[in-house]
């Protein structure tokens, strides 16, 4: 009965999150950008644009200009949380993939990385006085959320094991629409509960930063103002 509750709880999640994502980058890619905004020192041309886009992604350029403690606990925490999640290719593939066989011990111990890149960043709104005034319930609950599914995933393998062959079976059996047997272990249950939650909640959060970074007119426009006449698609229409 259980595994038929999660297994629904992970269909409708998965379906919540994939409809509520391509939603929100359709309403960011609709939004027009009638000014021409990029934040300067910027490129003046395209290649120039995709080379920001590639640092602000891979290196958190801007924040690390901006505040070298926020950069590390941000970059603890997005560098950890990508390991663990690709470690997490094992139980969606049979047979394993190399590459993800390749990572599994950097994976583990990129969980600590993750945890402590949370905590810093929970710590700076409550300890730094600024951010502290800025901060809503949902910020703290976000952080919390995230924290929580980092320590019940870090107590099944270091305090806790569960039977991850049974979870893989299980996984792999939604993939085909098949209802298997996950095993009854209350770290598992909860772990896996806040991920779903998680899931649900994607779309409307602030989380939603990782697909809107790609649509910020302060960071994809080339700064070409002097050059090139910028009309956005619904100006261009009137002109017409």
């Amino acid at each position: 009965m259980l595994s038929t509750l999660y297994a629904l709880l992970f269909y409708t999640a998965s379906v919540l999150m994939v409809v509520g994502l391509a939603l929100k980058i359709r309403k960011y890619a609709r939004t027009p950008a009638p000014l021409k905004i990029p934040t300067t020192p910027a490129p003046t041309t395209r290649g120039g644009v995709v080379l920001r886009m590639a640092r602000e992604v891979v290196f958190f350029e801007s924040l690390f200009k901006s505040n070298k403690w926020i950069w590390l606990f941000g970059y603890l925490f997005h560098v950890g949380l990508l390991l663990v999640l690709l470690r997490h290719f094992r139980y969606f593939t049979n047979p394993v993939w190399w590459w993800v066989e390749l990572i599994q011990p950097f994976g583990v111990y990129a969980s600590f990385a993750m945890v402590a890149g949370l905590a810093g960043l929970w710590a700076r709104r409550f300890l730094v006085e600024r951010i502290r005034y800025i901060s809503s319930p949902s910020d703290h609950l976000m952080l919390a959320l995230l924290l929580a599914i980092g320590l019940s995933g870090m107590t099944m393998k270091f305090a806790a094991q569960t039977d991850i062959v049974a979870v893989k079976v299980f996984f792999l059996g939604l993939m085909r629409f098949q209802i298997n047997e996950l095993p009854m272990h209350l770290p598992l249950l909860v772990h896996l509960g806040l991920v779903a939650i998680l899931m649900i909640i994607f779309p409307i959060s602030k989380l939603l930063h990782v697909p809107g970074l790609f649509f910020s007119p302060s960071r994809n426009q080339v700064d070409n103002s002097r050059d090139k006449r910028h009309l956005a698609p619904w100006a261009a229409e009137l002109e017409k």
